[in-house]
């Protein structure tokens, strides 16, 4: 995942009850609904065996070409990780890289790192991915096709690459030694569940990744690239907008998907639920793709074709997820059930859902609250069921 230390300055948009989306420079900043989920505490935890080990810095780099400490690509598969993909693309800019081979040149202290054990031996990290491709681009010697060649340091370092370093520096610089605290995981829902709560416990300063980056790069597989396709058909982009940096569209498409096919066993904090979604999913073998994936865009068409993008807002003209998950959770039910609606009865029943002052409350204060989405889940698909 990103280190604690990095930031990104791309983002355009915050996803929670009402989604405000605004440029935010620099840091990435939480929804609300976001930072209660982070902290909500689960109900129970998991401990788990962890040790600690030094390596050295030209090590760390002889592992990484070896695939014996492997950074996986953010949200996707890779058959030779078994808890998948903690990492978001690489963030640091040249000025923050420079400074780091310089603290390691001048033999100051850096932070450690931490990893994941898996059965085979390989460790995949889970904090730390900045300091790694750091070493790794400057030992390579070469950045963004470009020679890798200290600039933003003081004039000693000035222009060195790896290669032109004096030997006493270099020297230097192999041996430094970066501490690693090492996690061990058996692959078992229990033990990534755990995982999941020690990154929870990093997650802070620098940029700190929402809980669904958190969870697609835990349990990354077939069930989150099924996500990741219904994100991209075209109504669905169409009534949400443009795609998220922080994967929030995928997140409310998890949720309505969630509640479509466990409401009964939803309870907080919305994390858990939606993890234990995933965990239940993850291989896809227990679920019915080609269902889900009709009812879901049928509900887009109609719900695009028959109120628009305003279907999904509410006073504002960001999309509002509360309001979302419930008229797709309800217009599912509704087609699932093999009872025809039209889009005039799609228009006039999301108009009464918005107009209910049960729906009002539900989607407006304590959205994650057991009460409240049992609340907006009952008006929509009672609504619907009568259209």
């Amino acid at each position: 995942m990103t280190d604690r230390d990095s930031t990104i300055v791309d983002e355009d948009e915050v996803s929670g009850n009402d989604i405000l989306e605004q440029p935010i420079d620099p840091i990435d900043r939480l929804t609300s609904e976001e930072s209660d989920d982070l902290v909500d505490a689960e109900s129970t935890v998991t401990a788990i065996t962890y040790s600690g080990q030094d390596f050295d810095a030209i090590g760390l780099v002889r592992r990484i070409g070896e695939d014996g400490i492997l950074i996986p690509t953010f949200g996707h598969g890779d058959e030779r990780i078994t808890s998948a993909g903690f990492q978001r693309s690489f963030v640091w800019s040249r000025p923050q890289m420079d400074r780091f081979v310089e603290s390691l040149l001048l033999g100051y202290p850096v932070p450690g790192i931490f990893l994941v054990r898996q059965g085979d031996r390989r460790y995949l990290v889970l904090d730390g991915q900045q300091r790694l491709r750091t070493l790794q681009l400057f030992v390579d010697g070469i950045y963004e096709g470009k020679e890798f060649s200290l600039q933003n340091v003081s004039d000693r370092f000035k222009g060195l690459t790896y290669k032109s370093l004096p030997e006493e520096l270099r020297r230097l610089f192999d041996d430094t030694f970066i501490p690693a605290t090492i996690v061990g995981t058996d692959g078992t829902i229990e033990s990534l569940e755990a995982i999941y709560q020690i990154f929870e416990r990093l997650n802070s300063g620098g940029t700190q990744l929402t809980p669904h980056e958190i969870r697609i790069a835990l349990f990354a597989g077939p069930f989150i690239d099924f996500l990741e396709e219904l994100n991209a058909t075209g109504d669905w982009r169409f009534l949400y907008g443009k795609r998220s940096p922080r994967l929030r569209d995928q997140e409310l498409i998890l949720r309505i998907l969630g509640l479509f096919t466990m409401s009964s066993n939803y309870k907080r904090p919305l994390k858990s639920f939606l993890n234990g979604v995933v965990a239940a999913n993850r291989d896809m073998s227990t679920v019915d793709s080609v269902k889900l994936r009709s009812l879901f865009m049928q509900s887009s068409r109609l719900i695009r074709n028959s109120s628009g993008r305003e279907a999904l807002r509410w006073k504002s003209s960001q999309i509002n997820v509360a309001l979302t998950e419930a008229v797709f959770v309800g217009l599912m039910k509704r087609l699932d059930g093999e009872m025809n609606i039209t889009e005039d009865e799609v228009a006039a029943a999301i108009q009464e859902i918005r107009e209910n002052p049960r729906t009002e409350v539900a989607i407006s204060r304590a959205t994650a609250d057991e009460e409240s989405v049992k609340t907006r889940l009952e008006v929509a698909i009672s609504r619907f069921a009568e259209a």
